[in-house]
């Protein structure tokens, strides 16, 4: 479908984009918008407004990010307690040098829209919920539920008659993340694409499958002949550590030990990665690893649809809540493997 040019006839030379999430799968899934984005206003310099973390997301993909500006919080938003006193200096200094275009890409637009609207650029927008406030309804489309993460932004883009580049992910990796990884000795041993990486943690509990399920898939891997590493944030270095105890066959336990560079240096190098629905499922896709998403939520087929990975036939979907799920993530491992889909 092709739509009108919504930006005006001036292209936008200033652009925020406003999606202050705090989890890494939050934004890579946006990347294949930022890249039709850059695409289309090549010249533009593009700011995110996003939580203190993502200064480093800015730093990695500064072909289509120019500035990171810290969201303050706002009211209603629940990824950062507002602070309501910086807020009024907050939005007259971005006010001073208003931008040309405002994008609200961080979620329907219920409390965000608000915000957005707030930072007085010229033009603003983004998404919103049919019956909700909406800034603008030539420039502000209704929240596409029922499209995977990645082409909800994608939509958003078409919309606004801004031409896709693919919606492919990516995550570039630099010198740096190669010789990080390298600082570990424990990594010296292992040969590229005889390993496989198991990451147990997530940042919702929610989603978590069990340490009991991850140990004894990785004892099956273990006995399959196969390396295990077992991977996860410093937040997660007690729940890997109580995979690892579990195990029965020795393990490399990484946890907390690697940037999130080196972690995907060492990502990239692996067979396979067997983890749960969260961001370093992503970083897979990224990266064009094969994986197994072990899912746990009440509603799987639609929590599925919204943020594992595109490309099923390279990422295996396993429901972690069926009484099968410990044999459907070694057969999908088997699988995956037979198929030899490492290729991209």
């Amino acid at each position: 479908m092709n739509y009108p040019n919504r930006l005006g006839v001036s292209l936008p030379q200033r652009v925020a984009v406003v999606r202050a999430l705090r989890g890494l799968g939050d934004l890579l899934c946006v990347v294949p918008a930022l890249r039709a984005l850059r695409s289309a206003l090549p010249a533009a310099q593009i700011t995110l407004i996003g939580l203190p973390w993502a200064r480093t997301f800015v730093d990695r993909f500064d072909q289509y990010l120019d500035e990171f500006i810290e969201f303050p919080g706002y009211p209603g938003i629940p990824e950062c307690p507002p602070l309501v006193q910086e807020l009024p200096q907050f939005l007259a200094h971005i006010q001073q040098q208003p931008f040309d275009l405002a994008l609200q890409m961080h979620g329907s637009g219920i409390v965000s829209n608000p915000f957005t609207v707030m930072l007085g650029a010229t033009i603003n927008a983004g998404f919103f919920l049919p019956g909700q406030y909406c800034p603008d309804l030539d420039r502000f489309l209704p929240y596409p539920n029922q499209e995977p993460e990645v082409r909800r932004h994608l939509r958003l883009m078409e919309f606004l008659g801004i031409p896709l580049q693919g919606e492919v992910l990516e995550f570039p990796l630099h010198i740096a993340d190669w010789r990080s990884l390298q600082t570990l000795n424990q990594v010296s041993d292992l040969q590229p694409g005889e390993y496989i990486c198991v990451h147990p943690g997530a940042y919702d509990p929610a989603r978590r499958w069990s340490p009991q399920q991850f140990a004894k898939v990785a004892d099956a891997l273990s006995a399959w002949g196969l390396q295990v590493v077992l991977t996860g944030s410093g937040a997660e270095v007690e729940l890997v550590a109580e995979v690892a105890k579990l195990m029965r066959w020795p393990t490399l336990n990484l946890a907390g030990q690697t940037s999130l560079g080196a972690l995907a240096a060492l990502l990239q190098q692996a067979r396979l990665l067997i983890c749960n629905d969260t961001g370093v499922s992503h970083l897979a896709a990224a990266l064009c690893v094969p994986s197994v998403v072990v899912l746990l939520a009440s509603n799987t087929s639609s929590e599925a649809n919204r943020w594992v990975p595109l490309n099923r036939q390279r990422h295996r979907v396993v429901d972690g809540l069926a009484r099968t799920a410990l044999a459907e993530v070694l057969a999908q491992v088997e699988l995956l493997q037979d198929e030899g889909t490492h290729a991209a």
